[in-house]
């Protein structure tokens, strides 16, 4: 037996290969595998469901407290340039009047 992965739409385990393709004889899907590696990256979505990629703009939606100090980032605050990274807080970026500072997706969006 050959070691093919199941069909990602029906899991049916019949999938075979055509070329570079593989496909599903029971739903009839075909995809292609090198591509779909690709596409396993996070896709991370501001507050309005926007898709964020490294070095857009986004502005912060609510009045963030700053953990261990008495700081507060306030509304409308903008951060440019953004970088995406894994973890709780997905967005890494520079705030005027704070420095390096990580923010959790769910509090921007994008301008």
């Amino acid at each position: 037996m050959s070691n093919l992965p199941n069909c990602p739409k029906c899991s049916s385990e019949y999938t075979y290969e055509d070329g570079p393709l593989l496909i599903c004889p029971e739903c009839a899907h075909e995809w292609d595998p090198a591509a779909e590696s690709a596409d396993d990256r996070k896709v991370i979505k501001d507050s309005n469901g926007n898709i964020l990629s490294d070095g857009d703009t986004v502005s912060v939606i609510k009045d963030l407290k700053v953990k261990g100090t008495s700081s507060v980032i306030k509304i409308g605050t903008k951060a440019k340039n953004i970088r995406l990274i894994d973890g709780d807080h997905d967005i890494e970026c520079k705030l005027e009047g704070f420095g390096a500072m990580k923010l959790k997706s769910e509090f921007v969006k994008r301008i």
